[in-house]
């Protein structure tokens, strides 16, 4: 399982911003349907956003490409889609300054008329990327769908974004990668794992700052269901 935490740009949620934009974009989606400000907009949908990022800081610089795909009414012509999608939902979520020679891609398909599990049905394993980081941390393969916090899968992967924040916050390193892995029947994890990209602060190396982790977490999943609550009914709105 793996967690990650980045201060390049969101303080407070230390997300990687061109994985928070595409959750934004179609958040903001759901917004102006339910609002009826876009009244042609069905529920199913996605995003894509690219960044550019300085390579030094790894700071985002300029976002290279959007895509927004979202089902719609089959009588809204694809030049409203396009100008509206742009106006009411682009530019209303991705900061100004990073639209710099932006290139759109609304409904490049140009037809979205059926969605939803008639069109593509399935659940358990669907989007474990889009349930993470957008590709910006490997992933253990484990899915969250249908799986209770008693599943390392879940729990140790919110356990592991965990740590890596509280790192990033209390400004131990600008960047870290949690990797822990497990055995069924063991309740100590077999390995702890802790990547910073070089970023580590006060001369503090990857391998000081897992004896930190270690020496102040704990990992076994009884904790982690206990310290972070995880038998609350939340599972519904994560879903």
């Amino acid at each position: 399982m793996f967690g990650y935490a980045t201060n390049e740009w969101d303080q407070e949620t230390l997300h990687p911003l061109s994985h928070s934009l595409s959750n934004q974009i179609v958040a903001k989606l759901k917004e102006c349907r339910l609002s009826g400000e876009i009244p042609w907009l069905r529920p199913d949908c996605k995003s894509q956003v690219t960044l550019e990022y300085e390579e030094a800081t790894n700071k985002p610089v300029r976002c290279h490409n959007v895509l927004i795909s979202t089902q719609h009414n089959p009588d809204v012509s694809q030049e409203e889609i396009e100008s509206t999608l742009i106006e009411k939902v682009v530019k209303k979520v991705i900061p100004a300054e990073l639209l710099v020679d932006t290139k759109f891609y609304m409904n490049p398909s140009k037809s979205f008329v059926q969605g939803g599990p008639f069109a593509d049905a399935g659940l358990t394993g669907r989007k474990i990327i889009v349930d993470t980081y957008g590709g910006w941390a490997p992933h253990g393969g484990g899915a969250f769908s249908g799986k209770d916090p008693t599943k390392v899968d879940r729990s140790a992967a919110y356990y592991a974004r965990y740590v890596a924040k509280s790192l990033v916050h209390h400004k131990i390193a600008d960047r870290v990668l949690v990797q822990v892995a497990y055995s069924i029947g063991i309740a100590e994890p077999l390995s702890i794992h802790i990547n910073t990209y070089g970023t580590g602060k006060n001369g503090l190396t990857d391998h000081q700052i897992k004896m930190i982790v270690k020496k102040n977490f704990d990992f076994r999943p009884f904790n982690i269901i206990t310290e972070l609550d995880l038998l609350r009914p939340i599972y519904r709105a994560t879903s």
